[in-house]
């Protein structure tokens, strides 16, 4: 009698497929629940909260972002989860206005078309994973220059630019 007979059984009983499938099955347990292996309930981060500066340009008057609410935040088109806004800082609407001596001189804009936007810097804060290349937020790097976008209820600001990236000691 063969090992393994023409219909690929075992001593003619089991199948070589099954036993392979089992094979696999009892090492990828043993490779996870193992201690000393690298599975993926033992992997840990390093996690700090940080804050995120972004500029939003041209606001409507009516949208109000305010201070402690939470918002959505979408890195390279890949949604993280919610946020809090710490701060919200309205930028002034200035023009430089030329002076008799040749100086330049910000003063407040004074068309009334102005006083229709708004401008503000927005500080987010959340958690990320600090790595050797830098915070991760939803396996996205965040740093200055990365595109993200901010979305709540009412509004949804696209292709925002981060400002400045702060990780905070705990």
């Amino acid at each position: 009698m063969a090992i393994v007979d023409s219909q690929g059984r075992f001593l003619g009983k089991v199948s070589i497929l099954d036993i392979g499938a089992v094979l696999v099955i009892l090492l990828v347990i043993v490779g996870v629940l193992l201690p000393g292996t690298t599975g993926i309930a033992q992997i840990s981060t390093n996690t700090k909260p940080v804050e995120v500066d972004v500029i939003v340009r041209s606001v409507a008057s009516s949208t109000l972002l305010k201070q402690g609410d939470k918002t959505k935040i979408i890195i390279r088109n890949q949604p993280f989860g919610e946020v809090k806004m710490v701060k919200v800082e309205e930028l002034p609407r200035n023009v430089p206005v030329p002076q008799p001596d040749g100086s330049v001189k910000p003063l407040p804009d004074p068309r009334p078309e102005a006083g229709l936007t708004r401008d503000y810097i927005v500080t987010l804060a959340g958690n990320a994973q600090i790595t050797k290349d830098g915070p991760v937020l939803g396996n996205n790097k965040i740093k200055v220059g990365t595109r993200i976008e901010l979305e709540g209820f009412t509004y949804n600001f696209a292709d925002l630019t981060v400002m400045d990236v702060r990780i905070k000691e705990q």
